[in-house]
């Protein structure tokens, strides 16, 4: 099937947007001819960073519950679970730390709303938090960072698992077999990816249920040896409450590295209900990530989790024990699904040329790579998760806040073609194709969280100040959001409501009727501050 460039795509999809002109669409194919072509299971998705047309929109918001489900019914939560224990702190503690800490799915869930409203990805719609040159740093810049992180960490976890789960049934790897390994488990962790969508939306609900069955299983053992009297030794008040800061930290990490929630929302139509589509993507994430986060914290008071893979079977019978590694396999193959799919769009941002797929493929390519140096090659692949955890938070929750006050600053009104216009003087330009308020946003929450982490790596002077309590998780996120609201509300253009950039724009394309809507820039302005008042 041959694959349309963005250019192509972008082409057939939106029309140029003038700074504060309206935004009209030209007639569309129906969505019953249109969206098949784009959008097909088993075929290469179409659509790349441009926004998807009206016409091309389907689906319900209860898809995305599944979509999310697949992706966290993963080995990682387990893991992270056990390295709270590993930590050293009270098995009840452990537990309310996993809940609480995963309650930042809520503001992942939020950021999903602004999918079905624009039509876009989410990196598309973070130009207009740090415009269109800024975006290229602060938005897909580190969201290639973030995706290949995780990206790296679920093939070193998915190989993990098949060499642990050869090695099961008696099948000797030859001299640098291992490599081998890995090669086919980056291409089984991308490929799913690359088709896009239509496919991930197909798959995942099958996936989820057989992830789901091998830790419902995985529970009856876990729970059958629980040690329920584990204690631990007793600490200094200060230095205890800097074990449950670092412990909230490593479990808000993963939550927070979620800031794509529109790219798989960014299909349904713009009338969908915004409370469905936020549930969903919210439960989707938090219900697996706790059950299975709590189910690590509960085996690490029966079992060493510093290696779970070798000890678990010290308390599950050995019939299930290829189970469970076959679990790791393809647990952490359908969360580099999602992840894979987004760095694919982040990369595409930074290369507008090269399709999504082919984004997809390289920077897999890449992540498999760099999975080896940190398996085959570093010292402690643990000890590297644990610190590299601790730090994300620092750059994460600043990103995902902001994101989410500018969904509330602009009541989610983003409109796909005016955020497809990337030309200097276009909506979202600004001054040089920066947005200072992001920017400065971004800096000042980064720098302050990464004074405020304690981790195995570098801890921070606030931090110190502070008998070592970790509160980047915390401080990051507040921050970022804080400052960015407080400089969009005392910066122009949005001291004048008249010169917002799509103020007079958002949302047309979806309307059922976009010619008797379009307003005028005084009659936007004029919407906009009656709700405003």
């Amino acid at each position: 099937m041959t694959i349309q460039t963005p250019e192509e795509t972008r082409a057939a999809a939106t029309s140029p947007v003038s700074p504060g002109a309206p935004a009209t669409s030209a007639p569309a194919a129906p969505a019953a001819q249109a969206a098949p072509a784009a959008d097909r299971v088993g075929h290469v998705e179409q659509h790349g960073t441009e926004h998807v047309p009206a016409s091309e929109r389907h689906g319900r918001p209860s898809g995305l519950f599944w979509v999310w489900m697949s992706a966290n019914v993963g080995y990682l939560y387990f893991v992270v679970g056990g390295v709270l224990m590993l930590l050293g702190l009270p098995l009840w503690e452990a537990l309310a730390i996993t809940v609480v800490g995963n309650l930042w799915w809520a503001l992942v869930g939020w950021l999903a709303v602004s999918g079905p409203v624009s039509g876009s990805p989410s990196v598309s719609i973070m130009r207009a938090m740090f415009g269109i040159r800024g975006n290229k740093v602060f938005g897909a810049g580190l969201g290639v960072l973030i995706g290949l992180f995780y990206e790296i960490i679920n093939v070193a976890f998915a190989t993990l698992g098949a060499i642990a789960l050869l090695a099961h049934f008696g099948i000797a790897l030859p001299a640098g077999g291992e490599w081998a390994v890995l090669a086919v488990i980056g291409i089984l962790s991308f490929v799913i990816g690359v088709y896009g969508h239509a496919t991930i939306l197909a798959l995942a609900p099958w996936f989820s249920a057989a992830l789901a069955v091998v830790f419902v299983v995985l529970a009856v053992f876990v729970f059958g040896a629980a040690d329920w009297t584990y204690e631990v030794e007793p600490l200094p008040v200060a230095d205890h409450w800097a074990l449950v800061m670092l412990g909230f930290a490593i479990v808000a990490s993963s939550p927070l590295s979620w800031g794509i929630g529109a790219d798989y929302a960014r299909y349904l139509p713009a009338d969908v209900s915004k409370k469905a589509v936020a549930w969903y993507t919210a439960l989707g994430g938090f219900v697996p990530a706790v059950l299975i986060g709590a189910l690590g914290v509960v085996a690490g008071t029966a079992i060493d989790m510093t290696d779970p893979e070798l000890t678990i079977g010290e308390i599950v019978p050995a019939w299930f024990t290829p189970l469970f590694l076959g679990m790791i396999v393809l647990s952490s193959i359908t969360n580099n699904v999602l992840v894979a799919y987004s760095t694919g769009f982040y990369a595409q941002a930074l290369a507008e040329r090269i399709s999504r797929a082919a984004t997809t493929i390289v920077t897999g390519i890449v992540a498999t790579a760099a999975a080896g140096w940190v398996l085959f090659l570093s010292p402690s692949f643990l000890d590297a998760l644990s610190a590299s955890l601790e730090l994300a938070v620092t750059v994460f929750g600043p990103l995902v806040s902001i994101y989410a006050i500018d969904i509330v600053l602009r009541r989610n009104r983003y409109d796909g073609a005016a955020l497809d216009d990337t030309r200097p003087g276009g909506p979202f330009w600004y001054r040089g194709g920066v947005f200072l308020p992001g920017v400065v946003a971004m800096v000042a929450a980064i720098t302050i969280a990464v004074l405020s982490a304690n981790t195995t790596l570098f801890v921070g002077p606030i931090s110190t100040a502070l008998g070592g309590a970790d509160l980047s998780a915390l401080v990051g996120p507040l921050l970022g959001a804080g400052i960015y609201a407080l400089l969009w509300l005392t910066t122009d253009p949005y001291r004048d409501p008249a010169k917002r950039p799509g103020a007079a724009t958002a949302g047309h394309e979806a309307s059922a009727a976009p010619a008797a809507i379009i307003e005028t820039d005084a009659a936007a302005s004029a919407r906009i501050e009656g709700d405003h008042a």
